[in-house]
């Protein structure tokens, strides 16, 4: 089984490729650790480990490697999905707002699960407004940052008109 594990806090970043392969610690680099706890959590398993040598514990979190989806940009260039890029799109939309890292997390997982489900190749224009939909439910100042860039807003009236819609709402 192909497993690659994500990094958030003190949880550490892994790809495991087969069974034998060790994880390092991230503190003394010990290849030994031993499993304390394990919980499903957001379509992941997360593993509490406590290193054998220097005793330190630390998270890891397991998402399992899913079949190749291609993304068919506006230009018709097709690119393998990442997942990677919603986050990113999405944080950057909710910087400096109300919105934990879990409702994020949340809602990156929400949008991969519809995309996967619509087949092999999805266009980025639907991802977008997968995203759009997600961040104008969770908080309006981020989904009008993300519009501004995703809608290509020029000047202050599209702006406005994007506005004057959340409103009328």
């Amino acid at each position: 089984m192909c497993l690659r594990e994500k990094k958030t806090q003190d949880i550490v970043s892994y790809d495991i490729k087969k069974r034998e392969d060790n994880m390092l610690c991230p503190y003394c680099s010990h290849e030994e650790s031993k499993v304390i706890d394990k919980r499903n959590a957001e379509g992941a398993i997360r593993r509490r480990r406590e290193c054998l040598k220097c005793t330190k514990r630390f998270n890891t979190r397991e998402h399992v490697e899913r079949a190749e989806l291609r993304v068919i940009k506006k230009d018709g260039l097709r690119e393998n999905f990442d997942r990677e890029k919603i986050r990113i799109g999405v944080l950057k939309a909710c910087e400096k707002r109300p919105v934990s890292d879990e409702v994020i997390e949340k809602m990156v997982t929400k949008i991969e699960e519809k995309v996967r489900k619509q087949g092999d190749e999805i266009k980025t224009t639907y991802i977008g407004e997968l995203v759009s939909k997600e961040l104008k439910k969770t908080d309006k100042i981020a989904y009008i940052r993300f519009a501004s860039v995703y809608k290509d807003f020029t000047d202050l009236d599209d702006f406005k008109k994007e506005i004057r819609g959340l409103m009328q709402k």
